[in-house]
């Protein structure tokens, strides 16, 4: 995985901007540690970091491709696991290989199929082209976004990057947050609207989306979508193909000139992968590492939820016995979790979750000592149906994102003028209602059925981003990539149309990946019930968040006061606060703590104004 910028403009010579543009490379030099690269012409501009991968010594970027007076040049971060199938097809219309890259596949299929070439790979991916005799920047994301590319149209002028902070270290992009930004800011949370990209006026290319920009204008093409049909076949094809599909895409994804090793919770979806990478390894003679994270204190403090029905542990132990894996389980305390609750804010240029993701990035630190790259199960509950919001009445009938029923404690903290001008209720409903008119239901559904196809669709496509934008910044703020085959796209392409029925067979949430894991996982782990990701229960965690708090309210030139009704935050510190869940009030904190950090740390101006 990499780190890319460019800057285009139609109107001004850019081959001595070198300056501004190693700015903007070096803002995240921390996706690509291992390199740089630059290319300048007259219009165009890139740059690039690189995690090698794949082929140490022909990957160097940004790549170019010159025949004639034609030349055509890309940054590109990302993988493509149909490379090689892509390269032999490529060869048989007469392209010539220098190297043995994804990249240069990537590069010699625009050349080919221009800006079809998108619909011919399969893999993550983010990428700028410069097409120097069209005079044309092509923008490109994978289907399901799990890559991020933002840009920001400036006069004559396109800036774009992997990260917002790429953006931001040009000169023409100023950190502004007008109402719409912050409406997103606490009326989404971190489950940011895509394409949206809080900042004014920088943008998302989503998921599924190229985009492409001349001195004329832009087009912005969705080439993937779901399409909606009627599931035909029966359950023991089901399952057929869908294990068919990932023992594929595992196989693919393991592929890598660095060490690859897996994350393991002990849950459905992680142990499935571990055992599937795990007989390949053994195939070839290998062991395979996992990991794990867990809390101090843990044993003490676990307490059964909404979300989290048992402790990880000792089915991580369960299953790394199984397959035969040295196991690392890596342990944190509340300290260490407060001492980096900032990197993820930083790692996204947005304020974050909070502790999840803190302990998610810790992770990767730790993995990051002995690996490259990892496989993890991220995606499935979303494509598999697996969350209980699929199937309890509150949540299927909710007018709203149903992750969002619970969520009003970050909002209400808000000043009664800002919540005012905000109106979060009116703008939830307006973003639910966008993305309901997208949905491609089927004709002749029952009701049921027909809300089932919408809950789903809401998860895959907006609640998704934000699990797949939190492990990317998560993974490459310590310069890690993580692969995520569950979100393969013709595996979500095919479970799109199978009946929520059909999935839960057995009685149980995601019945149909428990039936295709037959005899690859011993059946108490098949038969484990869902338990979300980890979070700490350390009331220790709490008092430092809440002392944390008490400072920022006690600092007169705190950002947030402008923002928040301080004596029901001040409450909330003091643990005198009306809100009924511990959970929410802490997760309050979290989220304060960092948008004041954030204000702070970004130089952030507010525009509010009508």
């Amino acid at each position: 995985m990499c780190g890319i910028a460019g800057w285009v403009d139609w109107s001004k010579d850019l081959s001595e901007e070198r300056s501004v543009l190693t700015e903007m490379t070096r803002s995240i030099a921390h996706r690509g540690p291992d390199a740089e690269g630059f290319w300048y012409s007259k219009r165009a501009a890139f740059g690039h970091r690189r995690l090698i991968v794949i082929d140490p010594e022909g990957g160097k970027q940004p790549m170019l491709y010159r025949d004639g007076d034609q030349t055509i040049a890309l940054t590109y971060n990302g993988e493509l696991y149909n490379y090689r199938e892509l390269r032999r097809e490529l060869e048989g219309k007469g392209h010539r290989f220098e190297t043995n890259s994804d990249t240069e596949v990537l590069l010699h299929s625009y050349v080919e199929w221009k800006e079809d070439c998108v619909k011919h790979f399969n893999g993550i991916y983010a990428f700028g082209i410069w097409d120097e005799q069209r005079g044309q920047l092509m923008l490109g994301r994978d289907h399901l976004g799990v890559k991020p590319l933002f840009f920001a149209r400036r006069g004559s002028a396109i800036i774009f990057g992997s990260e917002i902070k790429v953006l931001l270290a040009h000169p023409l992009v100023e950190p502004v947050v007008d109402r719409e930004g912050l409406a997103d800011l606490f009326g989404m949370g971190a489950m940011r609207t895509p394409g949206q990209g809080v900042f004014k006026d920088v943008e998302e290319v989503k998921g599924g989306h190229y985009v492409t920009f001349t001195a004329e204008g832009s087009d912005n093409i969705r080439y993937w979508k779901l399409v909606s049909r009627k599931h035909t076949d029966d359950t023991e094809t089901t399952v057929r193909t869908i294990r068919s599909l990932l023992e594929d895409t595992v196989k693919r994804q393991l592929i890598a000139d660095k060490p690859v090793v897996c994350m393991l919770s002990g849950g459905l979806d992680s142990s499935g992968l571990t055992a599937l990478a795990g007989q390949n390894f053994h195939e070839q003679g290998k062991k395979l590492h996992t990991y794990s994270i867990d809390f101090v204190n843990n044993d003490r403090d676990f307490e059964e939820d909404f979300m989290r029905r048992d402790k990880d542990e000792p089915w991580v132990r369960r299953v790394s016995e199984h397959v035969g894996t040295e196991h690392h389980s890596v342990v944190f305390g509340p300290e260490k979790l407060i001492e980096h609750l900032l990197e993820p804010m930083r790692a996204r240029d947005l304020p974050s979750v909070g502790e999840i993701e803190t302990s998610l990035y810790l992770l990767f630190t730790e993995m990051k000592k002995n690996a490259t790259v990892a496989l993890s199960g991220e995606s499935a509950d979303e494509v598999f149906s697996g969350y209980p919001f699929f199937y309890q009445e509150q949540f299927l009938n909710a007018e709203v994102f149903p992750w969002l029923l619970n969520f009003g404690y970050a909002s209400d903290v808000l000043k009664a003028d800002i919540q005012d001008m905000l109106q979060l209720e009116a703008y939830r409903k307006q973003r639910f209602q966008e993305t309901v008119g997208e949905i491609p239901f089927l004709e002749g559904e029952e009701e049921l059925e027909r809300k089932q196809r919408q809950i789903s669709y809401l998860f895959i496509m907006r609640f998704l981003p934000y699990m797949l934008d939190r492990k990317d910044r998560a993974s490459m703020m310590t310069g890690f990539e993580v692969r995520v085959p569950f979100c393969d796209y013709r595996l979500v392409e095919y479970l799109w149309n199978v009946p929520f029925e059909l999935k839960s067979i057995d009685h149980i949430e995601k019945g149909i990946l428990r039936r295709a894991f037959e005899g690859v996982l011993p059946d108490d782990v098949r038969n484990r019930r869902k338990s979300a990701y980890p979070s700490t229960k350390d009331k220790a965690y709490f008092d430092l968040i809440s002392r944390w708090m008490l400072d920022i309210l006690d600092d007169p030139n705190a950002p947030i006061h402008a923002l928040i009704d301080t004596g029901k935050v001040r409450l909330m510190a003091e643990g005198k606060s009306t809100v009924e869940s511990g959970t929410d009030a802490r997760a309050t904190l979290d989220y304060l703590v960092q948008v004041n950090c954030w204000l702070k740390e970004y130089g952030v101006k507010l525009e509010l104004g009508a």
